[in-house]
C-alpha cells in the first residue's frame, strides 16, 4: 500500500484511575510528536475508572487539538481498552502505549521511522531487563514467559505492549472474532514482518500499578489456554502414566497372591487413592477452564461498553469496522464534540 507523504499516527493510550496523570501524559506525548513533526490523533480510552480521570479527560478535550476521549460504562480490563482505540484509530499506523509514562515517549519518533523506512508491519518495543521491578513480579513474568514459549511456541520475553502497527495489521485484529484476547500474543501469532527497539523501563511518572495477584493469575489463565492446547494433552499424558503403574503394581499384587504371599500395603492403597484424586480434581479443573474460554466465545457479548465519546474536533475518517460486523452493544451512545 502507498503512503502518504506525511502518514499519519494514532497513539492509543488505555487508561485506569490516572487521575491528573493522563493530562501529564498528553503533553509529553503530544510535545514529542510536534517537534518530531509527525502528523497525528491521540485516543485515551478510559476503562472505567472510579476516580476522576474522565473530568480531566472532559476539560482536555474542551482545549487539547487531536484528542478523542472514550469512556466505558465499567472496568472490561486492558485488553479490551486496546481493542476499542484500535478501532476508534484512523491513522496510518497504530501505536499503543501505556498511560504512566512507562512507555518512553521519547521512543515514538524512532519507532515511528524503522515503520516508514523499513516498511515492516510490527515495531515494538522490548525492555532491556526487569531489575527495577520486584523479585517477585520479575519471578512470576519469568515463569509466565517461559510456560508461554513452552506451551504455545511464541516467545514474548521482555516484550511488552508498546508497539507501532502498521494499518494492514490493525485490520486484521479487529477482524479477529476472539473474545479473549491477548494483544501481545495475537500480535505475535500474526506473524508479520517486525522490527524491535530496545528501551529501559523508567520509574512510573505519577500513580501505582493497578494490577493485583488475582488479575494477575486471570491473565496467566487466559493467554495460556487461548494459545495452547498442551494442557489437554498433558491429561493424557497422565492417564497413560497412571495405568502404566497400575498394570505394573496389579501385576506384583496378583504375583504375591499367587505365591501365597500376604498382601499388605494399606497406607500405600490409601496413597495412591489421594493421587488419583488429586489428578481427577486437577484435571477436571483445566477442562473446565478450557470449558468457561468456549461459554464465553459462544455467548458473542460485546468485549467492552462505551458510555460516551468526546472529541475536540470533528472527524470525518471512515468507520474502522463494518457496522453490521461490530459487536452489539459496542458502539457508543453519544458521541458529543
Amino acid at each position: 500500500m502507498r503512503l502518504p507523504a506525511t502518514p499519519l499516527l494514532s497513539v492509543v493510550i488505555p487508561s485506569y484511575c490516572e487521575g491528573s496523570g493522563v493530562i501529564e501524559t498528553l503533553d509529553v506525548v503530544a510535545g514529542v510528536l510536534r517537534k518530531a513533526a509527525i502528523p497525528h490523533e491521540l485516543i485515551v480510552i478510559d476503562d472505567g475508572s472510579t476516580d476522576d480521570t474522565w473530568s480531566f479527560l472532559e476539560n482536555a478535550c474542551a482545549t487539547y487539538p487531536r484528542l478523542r476521549a472514550v469512556r466505558f460504562s465499567r472496568n472490561f480490563g486492558k485488553e479490551a481498552s486496546i481493542w476499542a482505540g484500535l478501532r476508534h484509530a484512523s491513522g496510518d499506523a497504530v501505536l499503543v502505549m501505556d498511560a504512566d509514562l512507562q512507555h518512553p515517549p521519547g521512543l515514538i519518533p524512532e519507532m515511528y521511522r524503522i515503520w516508514r523506512e523499513a516498511r515492516v508491519d510490527v515495531v515494538e518495543a522490548v525492555k532491556t531487563h526487569r531489575s527495577r521491578e520486584p523479585l517477585l513480579n520479575r519471578l512470576g513474568a519469568r515463569l509466565f514467559y517461559t510456560l508461554m514459549n513452552r506451551l504455545s511456541g511464541f516467545d514474548l520475553d521482555r516484550a511488552t505492549d508498546f508497539k507501532l502497527l502498521d494499518r494492514r495489521a490493525v485490520d486484521l485484529l479487529l477482524h479477529l472474532e476472539e473474545r479473549n484476547l491477548f494483544f501481545r500474543g495475537i500480535v505475535a501469532w500474526m506473524g508479520f514482518e517486525r522490527a524491535q527497539v530496545s528501551f529501559e523501563v523508567p520509574e512510573r511518572a505519577h500513580g501505582r500499578s493497578k494490577w493485583t495477584l488475582v488479575k494477575l493469575a486471570g491473565l496467566f489463565t487466559r493467554s495460556i489456554t487461548a494459545f495452547s492446547t498442551l494442557p489437554l494433552q498433558l491429561i493424557t499424558l497422565a492417564g497413560v502414566l497412571f495405568l502404566l503403574f497400575s498394570l505394573i503394581l496389579g501385576t506384583k499384587v496378583f504375583a504375591q497372591w499367587w505365591m501365597g504371599e500376604a498382601v499388605e500395603g494399606f497406607t500405600t492403597v490409601i496413597l495412591l487413592l489421594e493421587i488419583i484424586g488429586s489428578l481427577l480434581m486437577l484435571s477436571l479443573g483445566i477442562l473446565g477452564t478450557y470449558l468457561a474460554r468456549i461459554y464465553e466465545e459462544v455467548k458473542r457479548r460485546p468485549l467492552y461498553v462505551e458510555a460516551a465519546v468526546l472529541a475536540s474536533e470533528p472527524s470525518d475518517r471512515p468507520p474502522m469496522v463494518d457496522p453490521d460486523e461490530a459487536p452489539a452493544g459496542s458502539r457508543p451512545p453519544e458521541t458529543r464534540a
